[in-house]
């Protein structure tokens, strides 16, 4: 039986799977971005899971016609603010959140509360300046 196993059908056996792996991947896609998107209401999100748990091939593609550029958006959104979130940890987490100008403000204003004596202020300042 393996040996009636030609080429072509190897072709279209891989075919098959990748086009099956696609769709699969669109399906988590399509689910992802209905429960996800804000500009649709319960009632949409609920009529487009039902259309495409019904129709799963038809459901997919239609929503992909018809929402495909609103999806794009929200991806864009999630990865803008996904990267926003890990660039605000990387800042908080390095200690680099401020400027030298925003360090020597503060300083300044601590001096001027009476929270730090001048020697204190000079030792700060220098150890900002000095980096």
């Amino acid at each position: 039986m393996l040996a009636n196993y030609q080429l072509g059908e190897v072709f279209l056996s891989i075919m098959w799977f990748f086009l099956f792996f696609v769709w699969i991947m669109l399906l988590f896609h399509v689910f992802a971005d209905i429960f996800r998107s804000h500009d649709m209401g319960g009632f949409a999100k609920t009529m487009w899971v039902i259309f495409v748990i019904v129709a799963p091939f038809l459901g997919i593609f239609v929503y992909v016609i018809a929402r495909g550029g609103k999806m794009a958006e929200n991806q864009a959104q999630a990865i803008e603010a996904q990267d926003a979130a890990a660039k605000e940890y990387i800042r908080s987490a390095a200690g680099t959140a401020s400027s030298p100008t925003d360090e020597l403000a503060r300083l300044a204003d601590l001096k001027a509360q009476g929270a730090i004596d001048d020697a204190e202020f000079a030792q700060m300042k220098a150890k900002i300046l000095n980096g």
